[in-house]
């Protein structure tokens, strides 16, 4: 099979869709979507969101140096499309949504009620990268919703149904094909000797 050379693009995908939080010095929320984040270092915990310049949250967070990182399900796919496409300039993000604030730790930020996991971020540097900035956050705490707890005890978030963005679509994220490990794992053999 033939492929197609393209010219340079990002084509990482899918990429986690998440709603970032962060409160002016005015005590004006907003949320953002964003698709350009993930994680940058295990210790210290560092992530990071990329944001356009010309976007209401870029200055914000500039200002007040705090985000928070909401991860998204099947049932916030509205809010999470919305709340990238409407400016907080023009619209109440939380109320046009119906979405409820919880307070945070340790940022002014609120967090999402809705939304799984919630990650509070300080921000540490600034990134300039082009049509995107990219800030960087230490991690300072993690809040997960304990609906997703297992018997054992572990947080599962498959219950809740994250989704992913693809070239410009949304995803719910499917059956469990492997986890970490299980290509090296001793195998366990039946009878026969054939591979379970």
């Amino acid at each position: 099979m033939a492929k197609e050379i393209w010219k340079p693009g990002n084509m990482v995908y899918p990429l986690p869709a998440v709603m970032v939080t962060c409160k002016d010095k005015e005590g004006k929320d907003n949320i953002i979507t964003i698709a350009w984040t993930g994680t940058i270092c295990t210790n210290p915990a560092l992530t990071y969101v990329s944001v356009r310049h010309s976007r209401h949250s870029y200055n914000i967070i500039k200002e007040t140096k705090e985000f928070v990182i909401n991860l998204t399900t099947k049932d916030l796919v509205f809010a999470t499309d919305y709340c990238g496409v409407k400016s907080g300039r023009d619209v109440d993000k939380f109320k046009a949504c119906k979405l409820h604030k919880e307070k945070a730790e340790h940022v002014k930020a609120p967090l999402i009620k809705e939304s799984p996991v919630n990650i509070e971020c300080r921000l540490l540097e600034i990134k300039k990268l082009g049509s995107h900035d990219m800030f960087i956050g230490e991690v300072l705490c993690v809040h997960a919703d304990k609906k997703y707890m297992n018997a054992e005890g572990k947080f599962d978030l498959s219950r809740a149904e994250p989704i992913v963005y693809s070239h410009g679509e949304y995803f719910a994220l499917g059956k469990k094909c492997g986890k970490f490990g299980y290509s090296v794992a001793r195998r366990k053999f039946d009878k026969r000797g054939k591979n379970c």
